[in-house]
């Protein structure tokens, strides 16, 4: 559904995405492991367009998408919930969510996208900037779901949120997999996370993958290593 293959970015002279390769399988969740600074958040600005490659394919269900500008990645299929959650912070909860209906032609929100949300119906004309960061992060979903996603980029999302809500956003983002087949790449560096939602692991380490393991057997102590500062 999602493959890259010898992807290199770079900020001006300085290359920090050496030549990585990957696939991720319809239906897969994908965790990109890394300490902060090591690659995560540059390859997933680049998946989507916001950092320009310097070179390597990129193809979302066989189409190629390298070349092409982020609006036009997220017609193809891809969808970004970046670092940090960059939610609309004055407009309301269905304002913002509207906001990932530009590329479906529709004008209203699927209802089954509060169903994967519950919390966000009862807060619909709230504004974003008033919700808690657990709040916040599940309302970044829902704003790419909306697009109608093949695949799923999830920069860091338990950044700044509770372990209460870790544990349940990890529930719903198999419950969004199992519901809608969808593909999803997920950069972390909290291990018991990926080891809660995904079927495979690659670590990054200073722009280049270094280790990859499905979950099933997976040496925690060797990928905990990689995190540990």
């Amino acid at each position: 559904m999602l493959s890259v293959e010898n992807l290199s970015v770079s900020y001006g002279q300085s290359e920090v995405i050496h030549s990585v390769s990957f696939r991720v399988q319809p239906g897969e969740i994908v965790a990109i492991m890394g300490r902060n600074g090591m690659g995560k958040t540059t390859l997933m600005k680049s998946l989507i367009g916001m950092v320009p490659a310097q070179s390597g394919g990129i193809s979302v269900d066989g189409a190629a998408i390298e070349g092409a500008e982020s609006y036009e990645r997220v017609a193809n299929g891809l969808a970004y919930v970046p670092q940090g959650r960059m939610i609309f912070s004055t407009m309301t909860v269905k304002e913002n969510i509207e906001t990932g209906l530009t590329v479906t032609g529709e004008s209203t929100v699927p209802g089954d996208i509060y169903k994967l949300f519950p919390v966000l119906i009862e807060m619909k004309g709230r504004r974003g900037g008033n919700l808690s960061g657990g709040q916040q992060q599940q309302l970044a979903i829902a704003r790419a779901l909306a697009s109608r996603p093949k695949v799923l980029l999830l920069d860091e999302p338990t950044e700044g949120i509770q372990p209460s809500i870790i544990k349940e956003m990890a529930r719903t983002l198999r419950r969004i997999r199992d519901a809608r087949g969808l593909s999803i790449v997920v950069s972390e560096q909290v291990l018991s996370f990926a080891l809660d939602i995904a079927d495979r692991m690659l670590v990054i380490e200073n722009g280049a993958f270094v280790h990859e393991s499905p979950r099933e057997g997976i040496d925690e102590k060797k990928v905990a290593s990689f995190l540990s500062v």
